[in-house]
């Protein structure tokens, strides 16, 4: 389905894509249901169909789209981002700030806090409407910052009250001569927050994409990623391609640069909006091969950048030189982590990547934990179906579970896996809980730590890192107390609670 970039609001994953964020069983039954296609109905015969969720009797943990939005709008240099929102919808921004001050140190930029501003609404603004005070601030914003763009991100509180956003930034977008961008991304508008990343990419598509046909560059590589290091230019600079990577901290200038490029990669299928709207608006084509998480794959997606690009003579020394340079560490890394028993918990692509690097390794897997499912990507191109890539390269996993990172059915999944240590996505939820079941556990920040061939030894090295302190976290584990009656601390279906298993 192509992307409607004539309208201000992104389609959330749900609407567009199927997405869901409850599942239990077999990775492979998963990935058989899904069939990378997401149709108007349950087996309607458009060829698609819809996932059937399961249900939770409550929730107690969740992310807001807004804060993706916010984040990623925040730290582009040169804007300034409102949030149209009460006051406590702007506590992200003290963590936004640490992200963008580590981004600068890793990339060797200046190091300086991003420019937010909150309308502060009130009970006031609620009942006689906020869009006076919403005018006032992005004037404000303007006259202290003199930014090249500004970004105005609706909340809950202004779905709620109806305010004009759009009529709003249309009307001081003339009056002081730059882009205003909204930015539509109310919490209750999706149940999962990957749908933030499509607002602003949307957002981006629309307005700070410009159509420079006459100056496409055939050396220029879009690199959509999640943020953190740069490990892709060692890749494909011996291929006679620069990187333009964005979406985690750019530039209006990259930006402006993604519709002359010759490709698009990302490097996580949950960014495929970005690079399915420039293959749609500017014909630059998108690399669809799976995603470079293990020696195979990372091949393939080289190969395919190379035959997109026109450089096939030279992939195959590059794919030999690397593979030759990681063979002895690789080895070693094999060694150390023969049968030892791997979890993981990640988000959709992210986890099946983690999962194909482990098995690599030599890491058994056999449970694993996904805060989302996309049944499809905008593509609609079965060569993303990153789950049953997976599921075909390196087998099924036995119990996989799809939870928007619920404490109380992270906590069953860990004790049925009983694993030798956990990889996760960031340090919150999933790292503290497994840390205090005495689990050693790897929190990967930058997701670009686990690509290509370096990827591999990164996580290896890691993961040994963390085995030698599991007295550590044993010690944790016996002064850990959790909220739980007795017969849930024993529960190992994180779904137990599931109205059908009740009944």
């Amino acid at each position: 389905m192509a992307i409607n970039l004539r309208t201000t609001q992104a389609e959330t994953r749900e609407q567009r894509l199927g997405t869901i964020t409850q599942w239990e069983g077999r990775a492979a039954d998963l990935a058989r249901d899904s069939a990378f296609t997401y149709g108007c109905g349950r087996d309607c015969g458009s060829g698609g169909r819809r996932l059937c969720e399961l249900s939770s009797p409550y929730s107690q943990a969740s992310m807001c789209a807004e804060q993706i939005a916010v984040t990623n709008a925040t730290i582009i240099k040169d804007t300034v981002v409102i949030q149209h929102a009460p006051i406590g919808c702007a506590s992200s921004q003290s963590s936004t700030s640490r992200y963008s001050r580590d981004l600068a140190a890793r990339r060797g930029w200046k190091p300086e806090d991003p420019k937010s501003i909150c309308t502060n609404l009130g009970e006031q603004d609620m009942v006689f409407g906020g869009v006076e005070r919403l005018a006032d601030t992005i004037r404000q914003a303007f006259e202290r910052h003199r930014p090249r763009v500004i970004f105005v991100a609706t909340s809950c509180a202004t779905g709620i009250i109806g305010d004009d956003v759009d009529g709003t930034a249309r009307e001081l977008e003339d009056e002081l001569g730059i882009p205003i961008v909204p930015m539509h991304c109310e919490g209750f508008k999706s149940r999962h927050w990957s749908s933030g990343w499509d607002v602003i990419e949307h957002g981006i598509l629309r307005r700070l994409v410009p159509n420079r046909p006459t100056e496409k560059r055939d050396d220029l590589l879009n690199v959509i990623h999640l943020g953190g290091p740069d490990v892709f230019s060692p890749l494909v600079n011996p291929l006679g391609l620069q990187v333009n990577l964005v979406m985690g901290g750019n530039s209006l200038e990259r930006l402006a640069d993604l519709s002359i490029a010759t490709a698009t990669v990302t490097m996580c299928f949950v960014l495929s909006y970005l690079a399915t709207g420039l293959e749609q608006q500017y014909g630059v084509p998108e690399i669809r091969a799976p995603l470079p998480y293990g020696l195979d794959a990372t091949d393939n997606w080289l190969r395919d950048i190379a035959r997109v690009t026109k450089r096939e003579p030279l992939v195959e020394a590059v794919i030999a030189a690397e593979r030759a340079r990681i063979a002895p560490e690789l080895a070693r890394l094999r060694t150390a982590l023969k049968g030892k028993k791997g979890f993981v918990a990640a988000g959709a692509a992210f986890a099946h990547g983690l999962i194909a690097n482990l098995r690599e390794l030599g890491v058994e897997i056999e449970d694993a934990f996904s805060y989302h499912h996309d049944p499809s990507t905008d593509s609609g191109d079965p060569q993303q179906d990153s789950l049953g890539h997976l599921v075909e390269a390196s087998g099924d996993i036995e119990n996989f579970t799809v939870s928007p990172d619920q404490h109380f059915q992270a906590h069953a999944a860990l004790k049925r896996a009983n694993p030798d240590f956990v990889v996760c996505r960031h340090s919150g939820t999933m790292a503290i809980l497994a840390g205090r079941l005495g689990i050693p556990v790897l929190p990967i920040f930058y997701s670009n730590d686990g690509l290509g061939y370096e990827g591999l030894i990164t996580v290896g090295r890691g993961i040994l890192r963390v085995l030698p302190r599991r007295r550590f976290y044993e010690d944790v584990a016996a002064h850990s107390r959790f909220p739980y009656q007795k017969w849930w601390l024993e529960e190992t279906n994180p779904y137990a609670l599931e109205p059908e298993n009740v009944a």
